[in-house]
């Protein structure tokens, strides 16, 4: 499931085993991303915490389902397989529209943001993203303005910036330690919006 030493549910002791219990799917399933922490569990918390806080927390105000399609997007850019299809998934699921979320996948596989089915504002966190995503250092001030004119407020901006940021910190999780969807339910994620402690994956 990775190319490191991973801990099993069922091995799991201490601390391991709160965490694995509080993040665990149906049947005691963990996420191979999740599990990949477990010789360090206190990594895992803090990337529970931020994954929780960025992208599944009532205090955002950006819709899920955009916030996802993000998420697939620089996982596309990052070629991180792993993460575009447990997002897409999970975009999918949110967004209900299984005719919207397969174009919206198809013009991302294509890298085709000029007919992608998102809205102009949408259209340009895309390109927000992307910038951010494949060169970082050359964002200026210009471009937050972009964000700002197209109708986004400046908590949105962040919100977009998170979210951008916490995948390229999950694809180089996934990449750089060899994460397969083996044994994975593809698409769960932490439902209850309104706890952020509530860290279970439905």
């Amino acid at each position: 499931m990775t190319w490191i030493t991973t801990v099993p549910f069922e091995k799991a002791t201490g601390k391991l085993r709160m965490l694995y219990e509080r993040i665990a799917g149906p049947g005691n399933n963990v996420d191979n991303i999740m599990m990949a922490h477990s010789l360090r569990p206190h990594t895992m918390e803090g990337h529970m915490a931020i994954y929780k806080h960025v992208l599944h927390h009532s205090g955002n105000t950006l819709p899920k389902w955009f916030l996802e399609v993000l998420g697939v997007w620089v996982s596309h850019l990052n070629s991180c397989a792993y993460c575009e299809d447990h997002h897409f998934a999970g975009m999918k699921r949110v967004l209900g529209d299984d005719d919207r979320a397969d174009a919206i996948r198809e013009c991302i596989a294509t890298d085709d943001m000029r007919t992608i089915p998102l809205d102009p504002a949408q259209q340009v966190a895309m390109h927000y993203a992307r910038k951010l995503t494949r060169t970082p250092a050359m964002l200026i001030e210009a471009d937050v303005q972009e964000l700002r004119a197209a109708g986004f407020d400046d908590g949105q901006i962040l919100e977009v910036n998170q979210v951008v940021s916490y995948f390229s910190y999950a694809n180089r999780t996934v990449l750089g330690l060899g994460c397969s969807t083996k044994g994975d339910i593809i698409g769960l994620s932490p439902g209850n919006a309104d706890d952020p402690d509530d860290w279970g994956h439905r």
